[in-house]
């Protein structure tokens, strides 16, 4: 299933079944290389809250996982945003920019690979985002993030999402290996991408945007 240039799709994270969060965004390009999207600033979006309004990282999972919940729907306020998700790899790649555009920091997302849908109207990829992440900075040092979330979670398995922690982590240390390289796609690949002008930022979620996840 291919998505064509600036066709706007919806990049989903996937829960146990629920939807954590939904952010439209235009495909740059979809190619043997994998699916490359660009979120613009001001896109809506929607964010799964809990019954008193708190997102996940503002209380213990251990509170958590004991809420109801529903989805927030907000706007995109960070600077444009490019992800890449490669057509092969449990990971995202993301490029971060200062406020004046220039190029700042990769941010690598672990998480397993999508599985796209399409129901004409609307299209999408759905992912299971595992927490720990690898950010990347330009002069190709990293740290860990989130790895305190990561190991909070992963002491409730009857909730979380992430099954396996040693094949998390150890995707990481494969993609920290090809950043310290500097190779594809951290050799300065899209570092300098400008959106097509003719791409307007969606002025509200397509209709859809909240189906069924396309994973259990």
């Amino acid at each position: 299933m291919g998505f064509q240039p600036g066709e706007l799709v919806l990049h989903r994270n996937v829960r146990r079944g629920r939807i954590g969060w939904v952010r439209p965004a235009r495909v740059v390009s979809d190619d043997e290389r994998g699916l490359l999207l660009w979120i613009g600033r001001g896109t809506p979006v929607a964010n799964e809250v809990a019954d008193d309004g708190r997102g996940m990282r503002m209380m213990p999972f251990a509170e958590w996982i004991t809420r109801s919940y529903r989805l927030r729907v907000g706007v995109w306020n960070g600077p444009p945003l490019l992800k890449f998700l490669p057509a092969e790899g449990a990971h995202s790649v993301w490029w971060f920019r200062h406020e004046n555009g220039q190029f700042a920091r990769w941010y690598v997302n672990l998480e397993e690979p999508g599985v796209r849908w399409d129901d004409g109207d609307v299209a999408g990829i759905d992912v299971v985002d595992q927490d720990l992440d690898v950010v990347v900075e330009a002069d190709r040092t990293w740290c860990w993030k989130d790895e305190g979330e990561f190991v909070e979670r992963l002491a409730f398995p009857e909730h979380y999402w992430v099954a396996d922690e040693a094949a998390v982590r150890a995707e990481g240390e494969r993609v920290i290996k090809v950043a310290e390289a500097g190779q594809f796609p951290f050799d300065g690949t899209w570092c300098d991408f400008s959106p097509d002008p003719r791409w307007k930022v969606p002025t509200a979620l397509p209709t859809g945007w909240d189906r069924p996840p396309a994973r259990p």
